[in-house]
């Protein structure tokens, strides 16, 4: 009789764990990356290469909705990351510029996107797949001289995407 119970039990966890496993919220995507090469503004600040604020321990981070303008995401403890003036590295480059992301957690990659002074230029498709630890990416950035490119991260399965701005001189 006990073994026709335990046989009962162990039926009804193997039937019910699929049940369990859908009505579980999902957990929290913890996916962030930003362009280290041309260094942008917060691989600057982690380098110490300019004096920032919080974003010097956390380069990574600077996450915010999807469809956002702003190099900072609109997150009011990296604002600095939009101050234009604050004396970033301008990087000397051709018209075809190859940026490399660097993530320190992977995720689902819809695609990648690529402004230059605010206009659209590229974008790169992820495929929805999970990215390497490191992704370049080569952008034709259009007319000669000094430029600020905001590069964006378009995660695949939220409504999250990350954000990074490089000051070029192209040629």
């Amino acid at each position: 009789m006990k073994i026709g119970r335990k046989v009962t039990a162990a039926m009804a966890g193997v039937l019910a764990a699929p049940l369990i496993v859908v009505a579980l919220p999902s957990g929290t995507a913890f996916a962030h990356g930003y362009v280290n090469s041309p260094a942008s503004r917060q691989a600057q600040c982690a380098a110490r290469t300019i004096s920032c604020g919080a974003i010097q321990y956390e380069p990574q981070s600077v996450e915010g909705p999807k469809g956002l303008q702003s190099c900072h995401a609109n997150l009011s403890q990296f604002s600095e990351l939009s101050n234009d003036n604050k004396g970033w590295r301008v990087h000397n480059t051709g018209r075809s510029v190859t940026f490399n992301w660097t993530f320190t957690a992977r995720h689902r990659t819809r695609d990648y996107d690529y402004f230059v002074d605010g206009r659209k230029v590229a974008t790169f498709s992820g495929n929805n797949q999970q990215p390497p630890a490191n992704v370049q990416h080569t952008v034709n950035v259009g007319s000669p001289g000094r430029h600020k490119v905001l590069a964006v991260w378009n995660i695949g399965d939220t409504a999250m995407a990350f954000y990074s701005c490089i000051d070029i001189n192209a040629s």
